[in-house]
């Protein structure tokens, strides 16, 4: 039976890791589920049955019962899973040491104690419970996004702690009796040490990548803000040019009046006002900066046919910053241009709504197929998934430092699934 739990143990352990740590998904049809399950019980079955843990055993189950559980490529999942065995075999070894050391006082060579194994995957268990809420979840990092030379360096920096362990729990063995709680310090500063080291490491690979994920929403904002201003700069050009050839246009006017041309006269005068109109914002909304956001969006929809409707208007002008506005409904608007194109009816809509203490912003876009926004919100579909995927994340972040709200859902209109995020921002004073 203690084999049996023994793989239990072991099971829920690498599931809880590759799941919360490397975000892979269950397999959507049962029945691998129910054939993972079963390669588990089995082995532990066969190994209650020939009284042994062979470490063949072991390895065969723990990789086919992973790679029938998750959805991933076979070749991602049967690395994971080797990996995976290897460093928490070595967190084990730590632990079974720490319950052999405490509560039986030393080695269990020769004593018939069968439950010190499950305390063991108890504490380890807590250990990696701990990396999730303290290190990845705190920060929003997951393993899956650690550089591949941190991951390996932990796994390196296992194996030299696990060959010092062994020269420690040998010295404790053979010299507790004589050294007392000195033989006790050395072994708890030891493994604090290794618990201490490796946390430190994964904080130094998670610092990187924050140190990244803040260059490159740097870099994204600064790209975003140079787009705005080419735009501007190509508007500006082209009035400047207009502006050049005005008393060309008047004299021209002139002489079409002098010769009594009206009808030509007014032609002209409706070709000038048309090419004037070009370099008017097409999109007013009450606010300057949000007016250059929405314009440029409006002007990079109507190059890639896309439907871009905006209803409403402020009375008076937000009280974001204009990095904020940028990060905002940059974000929002880039995020709708990039899954909208990709639709049948490829449409964007914007809706503004004022009242006496909120301002409110809609904005609505169609997609190919319905978002979960439970589960899919704050995933990316790119493949360099470590440098993207910030976006609704930065919407978050913006909109809580303006302690507003904000929603996001899938939903149907006309038979046709689009999806929707609406954000609440109280004017200032309120």
């Amino acid at each position: 039976m203690i084999y049996i739990v023994d793989n239990i143990s072991n099971y829920l352990i690498y599931l809880f890791i590759i799941h919360f740590g490397f975000r892979l998904n269950p397999r959507k049809n049962k029945l691998f589920i129910g054939a993972s399950v079963l390669t588990m019980l089995s082995a532990g079955a066969y190994n209650a049955y020939f009284d042994t843990n062979s470490p063949m055993i072991y390895i065969f189950w723990s990789i086919l019962s992973i790679c029938f559980f998750f959805e991933d490529r076979l070749c991602n999942l049967f690395i994971l899973s080797a990996a995976l065995m290897y460093f928490t075999g070595i967190i084990d070894t730590f632990s079974v040491m720490l319950i052999q050391v405490v509560l039986i006082g030393g080695g269990i060579a020769g004593t018939e104690i069968t439950w010190w194994m499950e305390s063991a995957y108890l504490i380890s268990f807590l250990v990696y419970v701990s990396v999730y809420l303290l290190l990845l979840k705190k920060n929003e990092v997951y393993l899956c996004d650690i550089e591949l030379k941190y991951q390996f360096a932990l796994l390196i920096q296992g194996s030299i702690f696990q060959l010092f362990y062994n020269f420690v729990f040998i010295f404790f063995n053979e010299n507790h009796a004589m050294y007392d709680w000195d033989a006790y310090a050395v072994f708890f500063i030891s493994i604090a040490g290794v618990i201490y080291s490796l946390f430190l490491t994964l904080g130094l690979a998670i610092k990187n990548i924050l140190s990244n994920r803040q260059n490159k929403e740097l870099q994204s904002f600064m790209q975003m803000q140079k787009q705005q201003y080419d735009y501007q700069l190509q508007q500006s050009v082209a009035v400047r040019c207009f502006k050049h050839d005005m008393v060309n246009h008047i004299g021209a006017l002139r002489e079409l009046l002098n010769q009594k041309k009206t009808e030509a006269a007014k032609e002209y005068i409706d070709t000038i006002w048309n090419i004037q109109d070009e370099f008017d914002l097409k999109i007013h909304t009450g606010d300057g900066f949000l007016d250059v956001i929405i314009n440029y969006y409006f002007y990079l929809a109507a190059k890639e046919n896309i439907e871009f409707i905006v209803s409403g208007k402020l009375t008076e002008k937000m009280h974001l910053e204009m990095f904020d506005i940028t990060t905002l409904m940059g974000n929002i608007l880039q995020n709708a241009m990039e899954a909208a194109i990709k639709a049948s009816v490829p449409r964007i809509r914007v809706e503004l709504v004022e009242h006496k203490k909120e301002f409110f912003m809609i904005v609505t876009n169609s997609v190919v197929e319905k978002v979960n926004t439970k589960r899919d919100i704050f995933r990316t579909s790119k493949r360099d998934k470590a440098n993207h995927g910030f976006g609704l994340k930065n919407i978050a972040a913006t909109v809580e430092k303006y302690h507003g709200e904000y929603y996001m859902e899938s939903i149907e209109e006309n038979g046709e699934v689009l999806f929707q995020i609406s954000i609440a921002i109280p004017k200032a004073g309120d």
